[in-house]
């Protein structure tokens, strides 16, 4: 499976537009090559290079949104910031992020960080999760466990300027 982005190429900068810093918008993203028997599609954007409480602790998640149908093959820009989303070409549930919302968070590391990756994984997954809107990162680790067909990453940097 593959997965990119019109807005950013694997490893390059991500525009300011989509960032904490700007207009703070999901960027657009598309995916190809899916496995046959696929039922859905979850995407989770991490940031591992921001800073732990503790060594152990999870990624910094920036977004969850899943339950996507099989016969989507992207996101648009712009993916409203709200638990159901349907007013788009797309349907779906998004989670809530490391910063304690619902819906994307660009990037926006500590001033001085340097530069952060943030890895947007896609899975492929062979059923529908059925989780409530506002599900934690944990939540959604723990529905996908076992049920994954195929994961495509895209891994975009910045730096706050």
């Amino acid at each position: 499976m593959q997965l990119t982005s019109p807005a950013f190429e694997e490893y390059h900068p991500i525009p300011q537009r989509y960032t904490g810093e700007g207009e703070d918008l999901s960027p657009e993203l598309r995916w190809s090559d899916v496995p046959v028997g696929t039922r859905s599609f979850a995407l989770v954007c991490e940031d591992p290079d921001a800073p732990k409480v503790q060594p152990n602790d999870p990624p910094f998640v920036h977004w969850l949104i899943y339950d996507l149908s099989p016969n989507t093959s992207a996101l648009p820009e712009g993916v409203p910031k709200q638990p159901h989303v349907s007013s788009m070409p797309i349907e779906a549930e998004q989670g809530t992020n490391s910063f304690g919302k619902v819906g994307y968070g660009g990037p926006m590391p500590p001033k001085g960080h340097g530069t952060h990756r943030y890895h947007f994984r896609l899975f492929a997954l062979d059923r529908d999760l059925s989780l409530k809107p506002g599900a934690t990162a944990r939540d959604l680790s723990k529905a996908i466990q076992g049920h994954v067909l195929a994961e495509a990453t895209l891994i975009g940097r910045y730096e706050r300027h």
